[in-house]
């Protein structure tokens, strides 16, 4: 949320998002006039670089393009489907692992290898829902050969 208090300007409110834009984030937004005063959110579409997202800089850009104190909302990921979107999700749960795409009666099959301890540390049920919501096909989870 840009501004909680509601005491942004529609005007201060449109030169924040060229700011931003300016700077090379990639920002989502409704235009003031579309928005109740108290509701001015944005979005802020970047990358998490594989390890943990650091907030702060964000934060700070929304601070200075907007010149109020700006709240952290709800953190969504965005996902392509991708090996490095798999890789991703299992270093969210804190591990490793193997990726493989086959082909199987005309659908795409991922199966991710991971370290065997891992069931112990990670209820499988979780990690599978979430490799199945990032890639979007059918995951096979299966223990790293010893």
């Amino acid at each position: 949320m840009i501004d909680p208090d509601g005491r942004l300007a529609a005007g201060a409110y449109e030169a924040g998002l060229r700011a931003l834009e300016y700077a090379g984030l990639e920002v989502i937004a409704s235009p003031a006039g579309r928005l109740p005063e108290r509701r001015r959110e944005i979005e802020l579409i970047v990358e998490d670089g594989g390890g943990e997202l650091r907030t702060g800089p964000y934060l700070d850009e929304c601070r200075a393009a907007f010149g109020v104190e700006p709240e952290l909302g709800v953190i969504t990921y965005v996902s392509r489907g991708t090996d490095d979107d798999a890789l991703g999700v299992l270093r969210r749960f804190g591990l490793s692992g193997e990726v493989v795409r086959t082909v199987e009666d005309d659908e795409e099959v991922v199966t991710v290898e991971i370290p065997r301890d891992a069931g112990r540390r990670v209820p499988e049920s979780r990690l599978h829902t979430a490799l199945e919501a990032a890639l979007n096909c059918e995951v096979r989870i299966v223990a790293a050969p010893d």
